[in-house]
Order: C-alpha cells, then sequence, then structure tokens
C-alpha cells in the first residue's frame, strides 16, 4: 500500500431532486479527480439527489406539502444495488479511484418507500465494497429519514488506505467514533451538511483523537440550485444567496488543515497525505491501542 496517496473531497452542488443528472456530476467529478491522480474521492451527504433542508423550514402540519416534497425525494433516491450503483462502480473503474458517496437510499430489501441516509464505499476496481446508514437522524431530519444500525460501523480496505465513514452529527456519537477507530480506520470520511466552526474544530479534534485523517465533505448550495417549482425556497430569509457555504477540509492526525476549509464555492479539494503519521501520531496517544484499558472498558455491539 502506498505511504502518500492524493485524496479529494467534491464541495459540490446536486442537480437538485434529479437523480440522473446528479449521477452525471457525480460520475464528470470522479474522472476528474483519477485523472488528477487522486486515490479517494469523497462526496457530501445526501449529494444524490440533494438534501432535503426543507425539514428545518416547513412545519410537520403541513402534510401536504411534505407529502410532495417526499414522494420526489423517494424518486430519486438510490436503490442499492442498481442502476445508479452500477454506473458510479463503472465510473469508479475507469477513473482507477475508490468513492464515498452520500445518497438518500431507498429500503429495498422491504417496502422500497422509507429512505435512509447513507454512504456508498466504491473501491477502485468498481466494485461496491458496502454501505453505511446513518445511525440517528438529527432533529427534523426524523421526519424524512430511518435509523440505520450498528452493522455497518466498520474499515474497507482501499488503494487509499483504510478508509471508515460516519455522517454529519455521528461524528459526536463517542461510542461511534470507538467502533471506528477499533476497526483501523486510517482515513475518517464526514460528510456532513453542518459548515460552522464548530464542527470544523470537533473534525480537527476528532483527527487528533483517533490519530487518522478527517475529510469533511460539505454541500455548496446557492438558492438558484433549487428550481423556482420548489415554493419552500421562499421561506428562506430575501437576499440570502446561499443555503450552504460548505466549508470543506482535509485534516491531518495532528489536526492540522491540509485543503480548504472551500467557503461559498464548488469545487474539489485535494491533498497529499502520508499515512506514516498516523503511525507517529499513536506513539503517544493510541485510542484504540495502548489507550484503549479493555481492562477497565468494555465496549460491544450488542446482537
Amino acid at each position: 500500500m502506498n505511504k502518500i496517496v492524493k485524496v479529494a473531497a467534491a464541495q459540490l452542488s446536486p442537480i437538485f431532486l434529479d437523480k440522473e443528472k446528479t449521477v452525471d456530476k457525480a460520475c464528470d467529478a470522479i474522472l476528474e479527480a483519477g485523472k488528477k491522480g487522486a486515490h479517494l474521492i469523497v462526496f457530501p451527504e445526501a449529494f444524490i439527489s440533494g438534501y432535503p433542508d426543507w425539514v428545518w423550514l416547513i412545519p410537520n402540519s403541513k402534510g401536504a406539502v411534505l407529502n410532495e416534497l417526499y414522494v420526489k425525494l423517494v424518486e430519486n433516491a438510490v436503490t442499492i444495488p442498481g442502476k445508479t450503483t452500477d454506473r458510479l462502480c463503472k465510473t469508479a473503474k475507469s477513473a482507477g479511484i475508490s468513492v464515498v458517496m452520500g445518497v438518500n437510499e431507498r429500503n429495498s430489501e422491504s417496502s422500497g418507500s422509507s429512505l435512509y441516509n447513507s454512504l456508498l464505499f466504491i473501491d477502485s476496481n468498481g466494485e461496491l465494497m458496502g454501505k453505511h446508514r446513518k445511525l440517528i437522524p438529527t432533529g427534523g431530519e426524523r421526519l424524512i429519514w430511518a435509523q440505520g444500525d450498528g452493522s455497518t460501523l466498520r474499515s474497507y480496505k482501499t488503494s487509499a488506505g483504510m478508509i471508515a465513514g460516519l455522517i454529519c452529527w455521528e461524528n459526536y456519537m463517542p461510542l461511534a467514533r470507538n467502533a471506528i477507530y477499533q476497526s483501523g480506520a486510517q482515513i475518517l470520511v464526514s460528510p456532513t451538511w453542518d459548515k460552522s466552526a464548530n464542527w470544523l474544530q470537533s473534525m480537527q479534534h476528532i483527527a487528533r483523537e483517533g490519530g487518522l485523517f478527517v475529510m469533511s465533505t460539505c454541500m455548496a448550495l446557492r438558492m438558484n440550485d433549487i428550481p423556482d417549482e420548489y415554493n419552500f425556497k421562499q421561506l428562506y430569509p430575501e437576499g440570502r444567496q446561499w443555503i450552504n457555504t460548505g466549508n470543506s477540509c482535509i485534516i491531518a492526525p495532528n489536526g492540522e488543515i491540509l485543503a480548504g476549509p472551500l467557503e461559498s464555492e464548488e469545487a474539489i479539494l485535494y491533498a497529499e497525505i502520508d499515512l506514516q503519521q498516523i503511525i507517529a501520531a499513536k506513539r503517544m496517544f493510541d485510542v484504540a491501542g495502548h489507550y484503549s484499558r479493555p481492562d477497565v472498558f468494555a465496549f460491544g455491539l450488542k446482537n
């Protein structure tokens, strides 16, 4: 495995609630990152086909409005596996790059009408390695997404190293982080909707705590990215240009920001990371190693 690898964080906006066009844009970005020598590209939370920001604007009493939006979201969600994942895998193989993609996922194992906030993990050979479903949707998100379970808290071996993912405020859950650390992760991908300074400070702390690289990838979304047919646009403050400014960044195990934060712009961030920095960081503090104290603490997933 390479000790120094190039990684990419795609701070891009989707084609809102349009799966096919969003996948087109994603594939273009995957190919671009591959041409630039990246071993891994990470997309934002719910990139396909958009973060349902209306959950913070429309009260649950507005059932008819919420129903219409939810139907549109489900119709443009991803089935795993399916035509969308096949296309992403084919593009990853063509580009020779591993991909982590945030999606709205249909529960195809049962009704096909509920959604999960999920991450897809695809290796550079175009194989779908697995997925992770967000454990706890936050606040108004609970009106959209079901809860994932702990079976997807793991790392995947790729040409970029061992990668694992936690979505947005899952990163604030100490035991979820501990499970990721124990899985041997070298790169924690953290797709998010949170652009705040507090979030970035937490990402730097987590990089130091876990002794790993952190890739915080957030969607950059303008008001103009939401088609006028969606009336919830009128609920934003007048004159607002950006719904989310992004602030994506790539962070080293010592907490140093290697790339970003990138604000109010669509772009792909790149950084070269040295995996030996992980070993150096853990000489003094290894949260899943000599600092884990298994004689004192015991953690496990409930069967």
